[in-house]
């Protein structure tokens, strides 16, 4: 049971991912899949980052950090240590420190999170799949390697448009070419 449903769960990422890695090659794929791995390794090994709230999605080489952390110190060492792995050609370090809220905060912030995605996918020009929505005291960052410009301002847009996001933070990158 429980093998059905790792599976269950590595089929809806791999369609989930299928726009993105369309551009990609196996090689290409294999690589970003074991820089990640290292990465999220490296993070988990280094008391000073607060591994379980730093996303990492990687791209070609390319790394992106991404959520919230408490302090410049954490996303500094997050910053460090992924520079730190092999096959790493560069680093986006798009943590944003803000103080960690309280529970009541924290339910509210899931729920404005629900409503961000829910909207980024029901708008066609917006691949939602290839966005990581992260909130925090109302804070939301839109994270990910998207298709291009256009579709990244329109995820913006759609996010701001959000009643109770008081800010979104863009860690939107343009896949490379």
């Amino acid at each position: 049971m429980k093998h059905a449903w790792l599976a269950g769960c590595a089929a809806l990422l791999a369609a989930l991912s299928a726009p993105a890695l369309a551009e990609k090659t196996a090689g290409n794929m294999l690589d970003d899949s074991n820089v990640n791995a290292s990465v999220k390794a490296a993070l988990l090994t280094n008391k000073a980052t607060p591994s379980a709230r730093v996303n990492v999605e990687t791209y070609t080489g390319v790394v992106l950090l991404s959520g919230f952390v408490d302090s410049p110190a954490q996303r500094d060492a997050a910053g460090t240590t992924a520079r730190g792995v092999s096959g790493v050609k560069e680093v986006h370090n798009a943590l944003i420190v803000l103080p960690p809220t309280g529970v009541g905060a924290r339910l509210d912030d899931s729920i404005l999170t629900g409503r961000v995605k829910s909207a980024l996918i029901d708008h066609k020009d917006v691949e939602s799949g290839q966005i990581n929505v992260e909130t925090r005291s109302g804070v939301v960052q839109l994270a990910g390697f998207v298709r291009d410009e256009a579709m990244k301002k329109r995820a913006l847009e759609v996010a701001g448009g959000i009643s109770g996001v008081k800010r979104v933070e863009d860690a939107l990158l343009p896949r490379p070419r």
